[in-house]
């Protein structure tokens, strides 16, 4: 301690000048005591003000440069310290040393301006003014084809270095990709995949710059998925295959990049993965089985990367896929019902899967989870039978493979995803399906269920397709029988309401079924029809200039079949709708305009 107490006061009042010798002497000491005791070590410089000395110090003239440098690499390991060295005025000399030719003294210089940057906003702006930056990546560009130790020793540190100055900081995250460090960095992951610690530094460095959408693009025109992909079949430790996971999960977000992974043969990595890990219950294992199927179903989102794998539906990745979904591991149903869904986005491949057999095992799976079953397996064995169910040809299909009643089990669900999932099955199934939509028309408890949850203001989702499951029932089936149910279970309102939705497609399958109501069981649905107010909200849509053509034309043939009820004349002859409708004669689109003078010579008449 003493001899740290003499050292610190001697360079307290050394200058330039002094001899060289004595001027070791004192740096050696503080070293010694750094790498004995650092944050007690670093809190006495700290107070002694020898760190105003060190700029001065740091020349490239000087032999003791590498060894003040290396004194504040490690005293900037405190993070009480990192703004002290920047306040002392340490950041522009060190910048300077950044340009001499002494690889020691590159080395510390690395060392000490990325330990100043690590979660320092103050340093990394004094490193970005002082243009540190760019020297680095330059000097990253000029050693990358070197592959002795020192270089690769110096190349590590810099790129330590430009991932603690950037890291979580899109600013400058966005400045180390608009000075080219991708490419350069790619290229040196594939010449120094030999090197653990290098290779490190720079996954580390993707996984830094992977976030920003603007580093994908530049990522996409190297060969990154390649080298990744390289890297990756090599590894055994868990901790590393999860460090190129890190990279690949924001870089496969890009359609691109997906596309050029799949080529690369990462899919085959990850059905390895999932083989190995699947029975296993090792923490290890468990993380990596998630991580490789949630990047599987990932690379599916892309069109063409899901069109590569599904061949036909021959392909090999394909089947592997299916086997997943009857597994006893929920996270492989879960990865497997989703895969599927990711499959089924076109009409070819959605029937080419349903004249295969996928629904029975996607009904099975669901069959697994009625009881206390896992919401996130629902939502997605759901999600795939909605995709599934949108080609026409494949709906009566569906419906004879019982897939209604295997979505109906999951009516008692409290889960906000898996009823809206539900809802969109069902609404799928249903569309021109007229029998099917008799049947769960009639069906009293879904239709208590629908009108329960067409009140469900917190979940807009699951109250929007409620309301399209209501009215869709009534135009697919038109069955007065329907009409009674919904009725008898309060649904009028919220179809009338539904005629007011800020969507046109919604509004317009309101009036569509509501005018179904009138035609078919008017006497049955007047009192809740007059209740619900319809006859203001059709001369409210009738009034308003910015009513679509269609709503127009929809709420006048509702009007005309709803005067066939005395108690909704009257409110029709009290509310002036002739004067609203013969201003729709004129209307541009021809169809409105003729429905217009009908609907005027109804009103007459009944006037």
């Amino acid at each position: 301690a003493d001899n740290l107490s003499d050292a610190l006061k001697k360079l307290k009042i050394t200058t330039t000048d002094s001899t060289a010798d004595s001027l070791e002497g004192c740096l050696d000491c503080l070293l010694q005591a750094l790498a004995q005791n650092n944050t007690e070590t670093s809190e006495k410089i700290q107070k002694s003000g020898v760190l105003q000395v060190f700029a001065n110090l740091l020349t490239p003239q000087s032999s003791c440069t590498a060894k003040v440098a290396n004194i504040i690499a490690e005293v900037a390991r405190n993070e009480f310290m990192r703004n002290p060295c920047v306040d002392a005025g340490l950041i522009p000399p060190l910048v300077q040393l950044l340009n001499c030719k002494d690889q020691e003294v590159l080395l510390q210089t690395g060392r000490a301006l990325g330990n100043i940057c690590y979660d320092s906003h103050e340093g990394r702006n004094a490193v970005d003014h002082a243009g540190g930056a760019h020297i680095v990546v330059d000097h990253i560009r000029s050693l990358c084809s070197k592959t002795d130790p020192a270089s690769e020793k110096l190349l590590t540190v810099f790129c330590g270095m430009l991932m603690n100055y950037s890291n979580e900081n899109d600013t400058l995250q966005s400045q180390l990709i608009n000075m080219g460090v991708i490419p350069t960095l790619v290229k040196l992951l594939g010449i120094h995949c030999q090197n653990a610690a290098l290779t490190e530094m720079c996954l580390v460095a993707f996984g830094n710059l992977a976030e920003l959408e603007s580093s994908k693009e530049q990522f996409a025109y190297t060969n990154i998925a390649e080298e990744l992909v390289k890297l990756f079949k090599k590894q055994i430790e868990h901790d590393k295959k999860e460090m190129i996971f890190e990279v690949l999960a924001p870089l496969a977000e890009n359609d691109v990049i997906k596309l050029q992974l799949v080529e690369a043969g990462l899919v085959e990595c990850l059905l390895e993965i999932v083989q190995k890990t699947v029975d296993s219950d090792r923490e290890d294992d468990i993380a990596e089985l998630k991580t490789a199927s949630d990047l599987m179903v990932l690379l599916l989102l892309g069109d063409e990367s899901m069109q590569k794998l599904f061949e036909g539906g021959k392909g090999s990745v394909f089947q592997r896929v299916l086997s997943w979904i009857p597994s006893n591991s929920h996270q492989l149903q879960l990865a497997g019902a989703l895969a599927i869904a990711n499959f089924a986005r076109n009409d070819g491949n959605c029937i080419h899967m349903v004249d295969n057999g996928i629904v029975q095992k996607l009904t099975d799976l669901l069959d697994r989870h009625v009881e206390d079953g896992n919401v996130t397996v629902q939502h997605a064995a759901l999600s795939a039978l909605r995709n599934l169910a949108i080609p026409v040809v494949n709906k009566a299909k569906m419906l004879s493979a019982g897939v209604a009643e295997a979505v109906l089990k999951f009516l008692r669900s409290e889960m906000p995803p898996v009823q809206f999932k539900l809802l969109g099955t069902l609404r799928m199934l249903i569309d021109a399906q007229a029998e099917a939509a008799e049947q769960l028309g009639k069906n009293v408890k879904l239709v208590e269920r629908l009108v329960e949850w067409c009140e469900a203001k917190d979940h807009a989702g699951v109250m929007g397709e409620s309301n399209r499951l209501l009215s869709a029932l009534i135009r697919h089936s038109k069955s007065k029988d329907v009409i009674r149910t919904i009725v008898q279970s309060g649904g009028i309102k919220h179809l009338v309401t539904m005629a007011t939705s800020e969507h046109v497609i919604m509004q317009n399958e309101a009036l569509v079924a509501l005018a179904l109501i009138a035609a078919l069981e008017l006497v049955t649905a007047e009192k809740d029809l007059e209740n619900a107010q319809l006859i203001q909200i059709l001369h409210r849509l009738l009034s308003d200039d910015r009513s679509a053509p269609e709503i127009k034309y929809n709420s006048m043939v509702l009007i005309c079949a709803l005067i066939g009820s005395e108690p909704l004349q009257k409110e029709v002859q009290s509310m002036a709708f002739l004067e609203v409708v013969s201003k729709l004669r004129s209307h541009e689109n021809k169809t409105v305009a003729q429905q217009a003078s009908l609907t005027e010579q109804r009103l007459a008449v009944e006037s």
